[in-house]
């Protein structure tokens, strides 16, 4: 399976180009709209075209690069189910299953960080089984912590604090072998107590993220009430952008 990080530096936003060589398949999860053009020269020099845009959620962080990808390469937008945008694309329910040539994708909600949010659970035929080799947690799992559940709250956050508990479970069912890629890392306002490191494993998160460490639903949703980091400052602006999808122009 080809896979490829890009980080985004001035907000801590990681994006994936992967897929499959083979059958000359390709995606890109989370894209950010500065990337579009690194997108598109990697999966030039791999020899495989962009066929796919995942997104794990509606950002309200950083505009989406998803539009303009769509546009350059006729892609086909996936987003979670009841995700609220504006512009055609395919609905994955919880469980959804999509192939990328050898690599497979399995969507698994995730809702807490926002109320449509997915994971996605890759394995890759190659390897013989269908065992997960990694998974893109989007802004449920990070390293280190969990994603903070006010962005898309509506000034009631403490629901999708609960709701965020019940995907952290989900996703501690994956075997502790499981990549874990998450969206942001350290200096993103997306969580409190960031790792600097990007990535992660199931493994490592279970026995090391302190957010993990609450006895139950309630001390895990009060102590994500806690300290939390202020809003970005165009936040509006940007979901309006994410829910549009309106393409931005490039250089």
């Amino acid at each position: 399976m080809f896979l490829r990080p890009f980080l985004y530096e001035e907000t801590a936003c990681a994006s994936y180009l992967f897929g499959c060589l083979t059958e000359r398949k390709l995606a890109v999860v989370d894209p950010h709209e500065a990337f579009v053009d690194a997108y598109l020269d990697e999966a030039e020099r791999a020899g495989a075209p962009i066929v796919a845009v995942f997104e794990t959620h509606v950002q309200a962080d950083h505009v989406s690069g998803l539009p303009g990808l769509v546009e350059a390469t006729g892609a086909t937008p996936y987003l979670p189910a009841q995700a609220g945008v504006e512009f055609e694309h395919e609905e994955l329910e919880d469980g959804a299953e999509l192939a990328l040539g050898n690599t497979l994708v399995r969507a698994l909600a995730t809702p807490g960080h926002a109320p449509a949010h997915s994971a996605y659970v890759v394995a890759d035929r190659r390897r013989g089984d269908s065992e997960p080799w990694l998974v893109f947690t989007g802004d449920s799992l990070l390293v280190g912590d969990v994603g903070r559940p006010d962005l898309h709250a509506q000034g009631e956050p403490e629901g999708l604090a609960r709701d965020l508990h019940a995907s952290i479970q989900r996703l501690l069912e994956l075997p502790d072998g499981v990549l874990v890629l998450p969206s942001h890392y350290g200096g993103s306002v997306c969580g409190r107590s960031l790792s600097g490191n990007p990535f992660s494993t199931i493994g490592f998160e279970r026995h090391h993220n302190h957010a993990l460490a609450a006895a139950d639903v309630d001390t895990f949703a009060r102590a994500l009430l806690v300290d939390v980091p202020p809003p970005p400052s165009d936040q509006a602006a940007i979901v309006t952008a994410n829910r549009a999808g309106i393409a931005t122009a490039r250089a």
